[in-house]
């Protein structure tokens, strides 16, 4: 009864085949957001100092606000440069995203070998599908809700990395000292990340009524129409 079955023509089949997509999406997902690195680049005039480019590395989890620019120079404009951060720590946002694609990414795997290995134990213990339909609607919400705040981090960050740094910066306020914005780093890759995150929360919220029909819940109206008597009537021959 416990023994393994092998068959991996279920994942051919709805349920297995979107836990499928539902894996290989998270896996895009945490991949995107928590790999990304990048820098902002400044070019500083100062005195002793023209036309030098400073720049304040930032990555994955975001903590901008620790995220120091470097000095022009050894004498740091004559003393007249100080140190100034970026501005946000957008930690919680990034790591909830982040930390929900890695935990759906070990759930997928363990639920894809039950589906594969499996089946008959699931299908055969009513609370299995139960408990999956709620971790489904369950994880659903959490894309939803993770990939909103996300969403909401990444434009700040866009925002604190842009040309609006010379406007926070005291040390390009500094009589004889100029800061223009050069760049920053392409957040092609972090963009492409909310994309997955909003592709998870369809997957997840399609999958419900896939993993509701294993359910006892969908399967009980029908038997008991039939323990009472009542069948549907018959179609035309």
């Amino acid at each position: 009864m416990l023994g393994l079955r092998v068959d991996f023509g279920l994942i051919l089949e709805p349920l297995g085949f979107i836990k499928v997509l539902e894996w290989i999406s998270s896996i895009f997902a945490f991949a995107t957001c928590g790999g990304f690195r990048g820098e902002t680049t400044l070019l500083v005039s100062c005195k002793g100092v023209v036309n030098k480019t400073v720049t304040a590395a930032f990555a994955y989890p975001f903590r901008l606000n620790t995220v120091v620019f470097s000095a022009p120079d050894p004498k740091r404009c004559g003393g007249t440069w100080t140190d100034f951060y970026l501005v946000g720590n957008f930690a919680s946002s990034t790591q909830f995203f982040v930390t929900l694609a890695v935990l759906v990414f070990l759930y997928c795997t363990a639920a894809l070998v039950i589906y594969i290995g499996y089946k008959h134990v699931y299908q055969c213990n009513s609370k299995f599908p139960l408990t999956d339909l709620a971790i489904t609607v369950i994880t659903a919400f959490l894309w939803l809700v993770s990939t909103s705040a996300w969403a909401k981090a990444l434009t700040d960050i866009k925002t604190s990395t842009g040309a609006s740094i010379i406007l926070e910066a005291e040390s390009c306020k500094a009589p004889g000292t100029t800061c223009l914005f050069v760049s920053v780093t392409s957040m092609g890759t972090l963009n492409v990340s909310v994309v997955f995150g909003l592709l998870n929360m369809v997957l997840w919220g399609g999958n419900v009524w896939f993993v509701y029909k294993d359910t006892n819940l969908h399967n009980q109206p029908n038997k008991t129409s039939q323990s009472s008597g009542i069948y549907p009537t018959p179609r035309g021959i």
